[in-house]
């Protein structure tokens, strides 16, 4: 079987047929989880706003996720590169937590920047490959716990085109080749999480002093910037993936809605 990733550039290989019926069965499996969520949320939403306009809103902005069912989750970023293993050692559970799982000084972890270089990707064969599969949207970790960016930021040099020899936007790149092959496209984000920025939260106990910091002046200067950089530049966002909301609040939580109604209703 075929590593799914190449280690050493970080790119997807080639999906054999059987790897690509599971991929297939997965993204059911994912539509099906995601509705779900939807659904959730939409009860939620119900549930604290009961004003008929409210309702008819709500509903209308999540029928085509309804309808849609079967879409593509990619998770790709820096932890690619160590592919599970630190120190040549396997770490157990998912790859994107392997930073903290393994319990990776900021700076080391950062420096795996240097070697992030996929020439190789090319988001029109993502695309195809998702509506090939009879996908309708594709959801893009723009960025995940590891604080690390796969769009051009100008909040924070953390990102895939300042520090790394790619030096180019992914999250630019996907979005504009779901849009040529007729998919929604939506980003994931990590808005509480951030192992890297200063004051980011993390669930259980820091390892590194880089990391203490303010949490409200992270929430504040990095991630309600960042998503807004997101929602704002990028063409029409049709999924914002929060996750994890360790030490959120409602109060927290409302600038970011606010942003959200106000620049992609």
């Amino acid at each position: 079987m075929t590593k799914p990733i190449n280690s050493s550039i970080g790119v997807p290989s080639p999906i054999p047929k059987s790897r690509y019926t599971r991929l297939v069965v997965w993204g059911l499996a994912l539509g099906d989880f995601l509705v779900a969520f939807g659904t959730w949320g939409l009860a939620a939403d119900l549930q604290t706003n009961t004003s008929t306009t409210t309702v008819v809103n709500t509903e209308q902005r999540t029928a085509w996720f309804r309808q849609a069912k079967f879409g593509m989750f990619i998770h790709w970023g820096l932890y690619a590169i160590p592919a599970g293993e630190w120190d040549g050692k396997p770490v157990p559970s998912i790859g994107e937590w392997i930073m903290k799982n393994a319990k990776i000084p900021v700076a080391d972890y950062a420096a795996l920047a240097k070697q992030f270089n996929p020439v190789k990707f090319n988001a029109d064969e993502w695309a195809q490959l998702a509506k090939d599969a009879g996908m309708n949207y594709v959801v893009f970790t723009s960025k995940h716990h590891d604080g690390f960016a796969m769009f051009h930021s100008k909040v924070s040099e953390f990102n895939v085109v300042d520090v790394t020899p790619f030096g180019r936007d992914v999250v630019r790149e996907l979005s504009d080749a779901c849009r040529r092959h007729g998919l929604r496209f939506g980003c994931y984000y990590s808005q509480s999480q951030d192992w890297h920025h200063p004051g980011g939260a993390i669930r259980g106990a820091s390892w590194d002093p880089a990391q203490q910091g303010d949490y409200d002046q992270y929430l504040n200067n990095i991630a309600l910037p960042q998503v807004k950089e997101v929602l704002t530049g990028y063409g029409p966002i049709s999924l914002i993936w929060f996750d994890t909301p360790v030490e959120m609040t409602d109060e927290r939580a409302k600038p970011f809605m606010e942003a959200i109604r106000a620049l992609q209703p």
